[in-house]
């Protein structure tokens, strides 16, 4: 069976607190974007796990969709199968790309295989590999709150309009990028902010990670304020970065202008 596991951006990011087991709470909205690897997962005759396209850091047997089988497969009579990745996404980069390839992993599975998995159980097994691999089980826009794997649904449509991406290609670790920000509860709710008119949004949506970043990676203040320049009516780094994004009301071709980076553009659903 051949998928294409997607990207998603946050719009909004808050780091409300430090949790005692180590991680953050926050409070976003993640909102999913066509950008996607393509996922292929076949009945073999041993496990077995190969990537093609952007290098992927680490050995491949501590991959995250080998360990999406297994846990699949320590609760299910799952037969052996060859699972092939051609990896597109830009790795570390904000988008959620290996979160998405270990989360359509077990929704293969689970339709391949019949194994009758509820929606609500294949979220359990995602939360197991990563804080926002949950989202992609469904792969709808939410409101995500503690550590990003708790979901409660927000209106909040933005079909038809134009998104771009860029990646610098700089890697910012969770750690350096968390390393920057002083958590604290937002003064205003995020769900509310995003019933405002998307042209509000750029003076309240606010993505905390930026501040530090931008000032430790100019060049990423650069991209977001190009972004503005060429017409975007909302434009914010995504995650942790390095990704920045434009949203724009009708199509446009930035591919010109950023030659030297990694650029996705297509429409929002």
């Amino acid at each position: 069976m051949l998928v294409f596991p997607n990207a998603k951006i946050n719009i909004g990011l808050n780091i409300v607190e430090k949790r005692s087991d180590g991680f953050h709470n926050i409070e976003s909205c993640f909102y999913p974007v066509g950008w996607s690897d393509a996922l292929e997962i076949m009945p073999a005759g041993k496990l077995s796990f190969h990537s093609d396209g952007i290098a992927i850091p680490g050995n491949a047997s501590d991959n995250l969709c080998l360990k999406a089988y297994q846990i699949l497969a320590a609760d299910y009579d799952l037969p052996l199968v060859s699972i092939h990745l051609l990896k597109a996404i830009p790795i570390g980069a904000g988008l959620g790309g290996g979160s998405s390839d270990a989360a359509f992993v077990i929704t293969v599975l689970n339709s391949q295989f019949d194994l009758k998995i509820s929606l609500e159980k294949q979220q359990d097994y995602a939360r197991r590999l990563g804080s926002d691999c949950a989202f992609f089980v469904v792969n709808k826009p939410v409101y995500c709150y503690e550590k990003g794997d708790r979901f409660e649904n927000i209106d909040l449509s933005l079909t038809g309009k134009w998104i771009v991406l860029i990646n610098p290609g700089i890697h910012i670790s969770t750690a350096e990028a968390y390393a920057g920000v002083k958590p604290e509860l937002s003064g205003n709710d995020l769900r509310n902010l995003l019933k405002e008119p998307i042209s509000k949004w750029k003076s309240e949506v606010k993505n905390d990670f930026e501040a530090a970043l931008f000032l430790k990676y100019p060049l990423l203040k650069t991209i977001k304020q190009s972004l503005y320049e060429y017409g975007a009516d909302y434009a914010a780094m995504s995650g942790s970065g390095s990704t920045l994004y434009g949203i724009f009301e009708k199509e446009i071709d930035l591919s010109a202008y950023f030659q030297r980076y990694k650029i996705w553009q297509g429409m929002l659903k």
